[in-house]
């Protein structure tokens, strides 16, 4: 079955939940592209952005103020914030990025520094598609996607979360060529992948497989859970 296909993400987490005015908390925010863009589209919203990646962390420090952004070193297994705290929370490909044995520990984190009736926004990429085959040649995520998903179903079971919405889609994913590839996808700040010069080429011709007049095209399918903080 085709997917459909989405090119804002934010515009399908408006249709979710109410972001005018609300005070969010994003766990793993990374360089914090869909916050800037949530707190500019919408008056009043504030999103204090959490980073584990000191490199990272720094970037964001460093880079020009963004009215309604904050930035802390903190990660989702320990949030340093107290109970009650956020209307909502965003984790937007971070939660496989939590050590496997800390997801349940981070979700309950999220549930305790929620409002009552608040909300997590989990978007999750799927083991699938072929950027997913480039990609797993020096990250195969096949092992922590899953269990992301495990622990998400395991917080509901128990009664800790309630699920609200579920979407399946796909986004478009593009790169000019294999060297703006390699700086994103193949060596960010927060990982080694102990890429060699022999796997870099394997990397390079797979990726050059796909290469088209306006570089390399590609979707990245995506599994968007929609929990609500149970009573």
């Amino acid at each position: 079955m085709q997917l459909p296909r989405i090119e804002d993400e934010l515009g399908l987490l408006a249709d979710l939940v109410q972001l005018p005015g609300s005070h969010l908390i994003e766990l793993g925010c990374g360089a914090a592209r869909m916050a800037a863009a949530l707190v500019a589209r919408y008056p009043g919203a504030q999103v204090t952005c959490l980073e584990v990646d000191e490199r990272q962390l720094a970037k964001n420090l460093a880079a020009p103020v963004v009215p309604g952004l904050q930035f802390v070193n903190a990660g989702a297994q320990a949030i340093p914030f107290p109970n009650g705290n956020f209307d909502g929370a965003l984790m937007l490909k971070s939660l496989h990025h939590v050590p496997t044995p800390l997801m349940a520990q981070a979700l309950s984190e999220v549930a305790r520094v929620l409002k009552p009736g608040g909300w997590l926004y989990v978007s999750e990429p799927v083991f699938a598609g072929p950027l997913n085959e480039i990609m797993r040649l020096f990250n195969d995520e096949a092992v922590v996607r899953a269990a992301a998903q495990q622990a998400l179903d395991r917080s509901v079971h128990a009664g800790e979360w309630q699920s609200d919405d579920e979407h399946r889609f796909e986004m478009p994913v593009s790169f000019a060529d294999f060297d703006t590839f390699e700086q994103r996808m193949m060596r960010p700040t927060y990982a080694n992948h102990q890429i060699d010069e022999t796997l870099r080429e394997v990397i390079r011709v797979k990726f050059n497989s796909h290469l088209g007049p306006h570089g390399v095209e590609l979707t990245r399918p995506m599994h968007v859970r929609l929990l609500r903080r149970a009573a």
